[in-house]
């Protein structure tokens, strides 16, 4: 049921709207924000979703002349001018300022929860078919992919182009300098350590670039008999414990930007350089994404002389805490299989695997940015669940 007002009042001089619900809680609402938000005609498009107000003919000093509640699900403002706006309850409580009500919008749009694993991972599975063509089994993977940072789709046909149909599936890939996808086997000449026989040690992909790709898709089309596995760690779980274990490391790797360097051609030609930190955090300093890639960091550092060797010191104990056996998860990709992941949480290697004069080993990769992957996510919970 919608929620019902059982009055509304101007306070703080008209500068506040306040809400009392008929379930005896209250939300109290700045007027420049309602003036801002006003949803009539003339203020908002509703076909775009957007708003027509230009901000230079708001006045932020806005106070309330008068306020009327109808049939308690709408409130009535009328304002200076004489402008008249009407807000829905429903609209209204949903957006309440309340701690406790941002929290649950912010939950609603973005998705927060993580579930932190090590060597214990119990790697997630669903069919690739049925992401395909089945609303349900999308939004599970979307959701557990957010949640978990890795999902494994099994049974994609062992060609070229799958990555491509779901890519189509959430929306569209991420094109980089290595094309819209890129095959991942070993090559004379190589312009990436990937391509490759050699073992790779734990990284995200691109940190080169000042938005690196946020979902990486690794498709297995044939596997080598002999080496070749896969190795997967949670990198929020292993910032987690570096925190705790040496905060003065964490410090240095959250707050020291590190070069990195990708130049060569593919696509087409590249000379790609840009300074990232290791740990990015947010305001609260949790860790929000790892930029990690020895292989493409750059010889260039940029810092004094007299702090090269600590930074060394906290990224040989970060780098420790990745391969430590209780945090590392190792599997071995089938033909057919999909590992989708986190590319700003998931650190993923590679072990070794025989060379040979003809190719053994090969996946097809392809990147997504994690916008286009959330908008799928909510449009799909809004379907499979069938939420406003």
């Amino acid at each position: 049921m919608s929620p019902g007002i059982q009055k509304v009042e101007a306070s703080d001089e008209g500068h506040f709207v306040c809400v009392e619900w008929e379930d005896g809680s209250e939300s109290s609402y700045p007027c420049v924000w309602l003036r801002d938000n006003c949803q009539c005609l003339l203020c908002f498009l509703p076909s775009a979703g957007a708003r027509r107000l230009l901000f230079e003919d708001l006045d932020v000093n806005i106070v309330v002349k008068q306020v009327a509640l109808t049939d308690r699900k709408k409130i009535c403002i009328t304002w200076p001018d004489e402008h008249t706006s009407v807000y829905e309850a429903e609209w209204l409580k949903k957006r309440c300022f309340s701690e406790e009500a941002r929290a649950v919008m912010r939950e609603d749009l973005f998705l927060p929860e993580r579930q932190y694993w090590g060597s214990d991972l119990q790697l997630p599975k669903i069919p690739f078919e049925e992401v395909m063509y089945n609303d349900e089994s999308a939004y599970k993977w979307l959701c557990t992919l957010k949640k978990v940072g890795i999902v494994l789709l099994t049974g994609a046909a062992t060609r070229q182009g799958e990555l491509i149909r779901l890519g189509h599936r959430i929306g569209f890939l991420r094109l980089t300098f290595y094309g819209p996808t890129w095959q991942v086997q070993d090559k004379a000449d190589a312009n990436n350590v990937a391509y490759t026989t050699g073992r790779l040690c734990f990284h995200t992909d691109y940190p080169v670039l000042q938005h690196p790709p946020g979902v990486q898709f690794l498709h297995c089309i044939k596997q080598t008999a002999a080496g070749g596995e896969s190795e997967v760690v949670d990198g929020f779980h292993v910032s987690n414990k570096l925190k705790k274990q040496n905060p003065e490391a964490y410090q240095i790797l959250s707050s020291t930007a590190v070069d990195y360097t990708d130049v060569g051609v593919d696509y087409c030609d590249f000379a790609v350089h840009c300074k990232q930190r290791i740990i990015d955090m947010d305001s609260r300093g949790q860790a929000i994404r790892i930029n990690y890639n020895n292989a493409t960091r750059d010889t260039v550092f940029d810092i004094p002389a007299e702090k090269v060797r600590p930074f060394y010191a906290a990224l040989k104990e970060f780098n420790d805490l990745l391969n430590s056996a209780e945090h590392k998860f190792t599997y071995k990709l089938k033909p057919g299989d999909i590992v989708t992941f986190d590319n700003w949480r998931v650190l993923h290697g590679r072990q070794s695997y025989p060379s040979c004069s003809e190719v053994t080993r090969h996946l097809e990769g392809a990147y997504a940015d994690w916008d286009v992957v959330m908008s799928r996510l909510r449009l799909l919970r809004k379907r499979v669940l069938k939420r406003d």
